[in-house]
């Protein structure tokens, strides 16, 4: 008789004490889609089982199909479209206590599939992994209701975040201190109404009461990326519907979106999108 026995070495006592599986929902697109943005004071794993289509978030949008894994953080506007000739299916996992930080994403090697919006959603492609399995266990325990459960899902949900952990280029950040989440989340919606304005890592400390420092540290963990980018994103994000949705010159959108110059605008504005503004319009226009 053989037999073969594998010592379990280091510390195998759980991280993410502080998460909470909320829902875990099953959607397929019938003809009845409404593609709505919206947020959640908590995050998302989104996962496609089947079929293609876009997700939306925070003015950014990629392609989602088969197999591709996207995390959504806490507060980041989004919703997802469908193809109608192969339309979605997907598994949403709802978590609370825990957002991810994707601070090392600019490293990544080739052959990772992934997708950034705003710096605070990943997508990335999970076929050689063994989550689609784990994921129709929980719906399965979820659905009959035996005992614990609950149990079950939670210790499952800690299995497919250690999973996702072997990315080396993702952390999860513990989200257990509601105050900070709030202050951060004031920090955001700041950004969201006043980047017109000329704000700077003193303006947001001012508004908080916080150490500028720490504040823009609390906010890269908590957000997924630093209070600037996110301001410079944000405007952006608010250029693309300005070139798109007027005729106002560069100069004039330059200065509506609170950039020093038209040149820094042009700059920044390729930087993030792979086009200088007078590119965007007309490529916007043409497919209209």
């Amino acid at each position: 008789m053989g037999n073969t026995r594998h010592r379990i070495e280091g510390d195998n006592s759980s991280s993410f004490d502080h998460s909470k599986l909320l829902y875990v929902s099953t959607s397929k697109y019938e003809g009845d889609w409404q593609s709505i943005l919206h947020s959640h004071p908590f995050s998302e794993l989104f996962y496609v089982v089947n079929g293609n289509g876009t997700f939306v978030a925070e003015g950014s949008e990629f392609p989602v199909s088969r197999n591709d894994m996207v995390i959504i953080n806490p507060h980041v506007q989004h919703t997802e479209k469908s193809l109608h000739t192969t339309p979605l299916e997907y598994i949403v996992l709802g978590i609370d206590g825990l957002s991810f930080s994707f601070e090392n994403i600019a490293s990544a090697q080739d052959g990772i599939s992934m997708q950034t919006a705003s710096g605070t959603v990943y997508k990335y492609n999970m076929t050689n992994s063994n989550v689609y399995a784990y994921l129709n266990i929980m719906l399965e325990e979820i659905s009959i209701k035996e005992k614990n459960y609950e149990a079950v899902c939670q210790n499952l949900l800690e299995v497919l975040l250690i999973c996702m952990l072997r990315n080396d280029y993702l952390t999860i950040v513990q989200s257990n201190n509601s105050v900070l989440n709030r202050e951060c989340t004031q920090i955001k919606n700041y950004l969201d109404a006043n980047y017109s304005e000329n704000i700077t890592l003193d303006t947001l400390a001012a508004i908080t009461h916080m150490n500028k420092y720490y504040m823009a540290h609390a906010f890269t963990k908590y957000i997924g990326i630093s209070p600037i980018n996110y301001l410079l994103q944000k405007r952006i994000q608010e250029g693309k519907s300005l070139l798109e949705s007027t005729t106002h010159s560069i100069a004039e959108i330059s200065a509506l979106l609170g950039f020093s110059s038209q040149s820094y605008f042009s700059q920044t504005f390729k930087k993030a999108t792979g086009k200088t503004p007078i590119q965007h319009r007309n490529e916007y226009r043409k497919r209209m």
